[in-house]
């Protein structure tokens, strides 16, 4: 199925010439008969004679119901623009074209109605000049009478080819059904309907109602007037909700494919054609109408802060409206959906150099290479392939600069902190403001800085002062090895166990406990001596062999066995293992 709208001023024909198509009656309100005035989207469709289905979404012409109009065309890719030749180009036929226009439509069909009441030359002439410089400059016309017939078969023929232009939908895409009509039946609930541009909806699937965020599982699905099981892009839809009620959903809220969609209140926007611009308008997207603060930033982009969030991705096309002035201001195309904030000064003249350089062609590369660090499923969101796996995406150029800055964070904290075991990971990530932990392995292999046991670089030197204490301690017990230094010789050095714990981790000093070290070798220097005692020998007689005390002998002893050198008897006694 193909979906088509019409535009055009009012009372030129439209409803007639879809009915002529069709055989349906598009216009669903008693009222809209009873005045044969269209007040809101009207819908029908039919098969052409090679077999494709089209469905029209039938808009108003009136301008107190050019927003009715806007959601109409808004997802549609191809318009019939209806101009009648006995009053020809009008107000609405020119606001209507610029919608089309800032929208970028540009498959259509200009479409002379009411031939038989006049000479449709003139109307041609003049709408063909009014196209002229327009999205829709070139498309083909044809002359028709709704009342008489004339021109039908012609027009059919030239629908049917404009058909066979469009490109195809993507039916793997990411489901974003703007609704445009939502209602309730007794007996299945609310139903919402909408123009499905890509993707594919199957009963069972669970959706997102945009902005709300309510969960909404299919119950069943209609096209065309009939029931499916799944119903593919690109086509006129029906959506049976279950468990929505009719209060939590209306016209411009958006059915999503959940956790696929960067849902946004803030972004930066090329404006076409670029002019000054009021600062509050309406943004209409799809089905939607919302109202945005405009912030120019460059020449022709700006920053546009919306009343309720939307879900957008790079490269939409949007349009902004004068709702007072009854005036389409500039079309919308959607660069970033997640723009930096404009805080320090020059920010936004900076902004605006880099929107100069985007056209609105989501590159995942080009958006990492921006952004720095992104998380893969966003980058997904806003529209852009991710140019990598995991989970997060980071640029070269960011990890070079995190790797840096990593070096001197490291710095920072070992003169702060000159004989701790390292950095812990923990203070690293908050000095980076890294948002995941899991990123710290990667930059510190950049920067080739060790990370072990949840610490960056344990293997750092001793502070000056500690380390000529320590060869005091060390000269000592090279002559003496297993007289350890005491409590007091060692405030007389000024060292504590912090101390004593750093020169343990730089291979300087073994320590036995508390305030009790020796060498590093004192367990190979122990052995020998132990090894000329009778055994089983007694702690006594280890000490006297070590030249140590009881303060000593004991834990090391303790450590010698725990090493695998030395066991203890059950009677207290010890002999080596060999």
């Amino acid at each position: 199925m193909r979906v088509v709208a019409t535009a055009g001023h009012v009372d030129h024909g439209k409803s007639t010439l879809i009915r002529r198509l069709t055989g349906m009656e598009p216009d669903r309100w008693d009222e809209e008969r009873r005045r044969g005035l269209t007040i809101d989207l009207g819908f029908a469709w039919t098969e052409l004679d090679d077999g494709c289905s089209v469905a029209f979404v039938d808009v108003p012409g009136h301008e107190r119901f050019v927003p009715n109009m806007l959601a109409g065309i808004g997802p549609v890719p191809a318009v019939l623009l209806v101009v009648a030749a006995d009053e020809g180009w009008m107000p609405q036929s020119e606001e209507h074209l610029d919608a089309l226009h800032a929208l970028g439509v540009d498959e259509g069909l200009l479409v002379i109605t009411r031939s038989d009441l006049a000479d449709p030359r003139e109307a041609l002439e003049q709408a063909r000049d009014r196209l002229r410089g327009t999205s829709l400059a070139d498309i083909p016309a044809v002359q028709v009478s709704g009342h008489t017939g004339a021109g039908l078969d012609e027009l059919a023929k030239e629908l049917d080819a404009m058909l066979h232009r469009l490109p195809p939908a993507d039916l793997d895409a990411d489901v974003r059904l703007w609704i445009d009509r939502a209602f309730a039946i007794k007996g299945a609930g609310t139903v919402v309907t909408g123009t499905l541009q890509g993707g594919t909806l199957r009963v069972g699937d669970r959706l997102s109602i945009s902005p709300a965020g309510l969960d909404a599982p299919v119950r069943a699905l209609h096209a065309l007037g009939s029931a499916a099981e799944s119903i593919s892009a690109p086509t006129r839809v029906a959506v049976n909700l279950r468990g929505i009620a009719l209060d939590q959903v209306r016209r411009g809220h958006a059915l999503l494919t959940p956790g696929r969609w960067w849902t946004t209140d803030v972004l930066d926007a090329r404006i076409h054609p670029s002019s000054d611009l009021p600062q509050e308008l309406t943004l209409h997207i799809g089905a939607a109408a919302v109202t945005a603060r405009v912030r120019p930033l460059g020449a022709d982009t700006a920053r546009l802060t919306l009343r309720q969030p939307l879900p957008l991705r790079i490269g939409d096309r949007a349009l902004l409206r004068d709702p007072g002035g009854h005036q389409v201001r500039g079309g919308v195309t959607v660069l970033d959906v997640r723009p930096p904030q404009l805080r320090r000064r020059g920010a936004a003249r900076a902004r605006a150099e880099v929107l100069a350089g985007l056209d609105g062609t989501p590159d995942g590369l080009d958006e990492l290479n921006r952004r720095g660090l992104v998380r893969a499923d966003e980058l997904a969101a806003m529209g852009a392939t991710p140019p990598g796996t995991g989970p997060w995406l980071m640029s070269e150029r960011h990890r070079a600069h995190l790797a840096a800055r990593l070096r001197e964070v490291l710095a920072e904290h070992r003169r702060g902190h000159p004989l701790d075991d390292g950095m812990p990971a923990a203070a690293a990530v908050r000095a980076l403001r890294l948002p995941d932990p899991a990123l710290l392995p990667d930059i510190a292999a950049e920067a080739q800085i060790p990370l072990e046991g949840g610490r960056l670089d344990g293997g750092t030197g001793l502070p000056a002062t500690v380390a000529r204490a320590v060869e005091q301690l060390r000269t000592g017990l090279r002559e003496h090895p297993f007289r350890a230094p005491t409590a007091e010789e060692l405030g007389e050095l000024g060292i504590g166990d912090r101390e004593l714990a750093a020169a343990e981790r730089t291979g300087a000093l073994l320590r036995l406990g508390p305030g009790l070290v020796l060498l590093p070798d004192a367990e190979h220097v122990a052995l020998p001596r132990l090894a000329e005692l009778d055994e089983p020998f007694t702690l006594s007689e280890a000490k006297r062999a070590l030249d140590t005390s009881r303060r000593v002998a004991v834990p090391l002893l303790e450590l010698l066995a725990r090493r695998g050198h030395t066991q203890r008897l059950p009677d207290g006694t010890h002999r080596l293992v060999r």
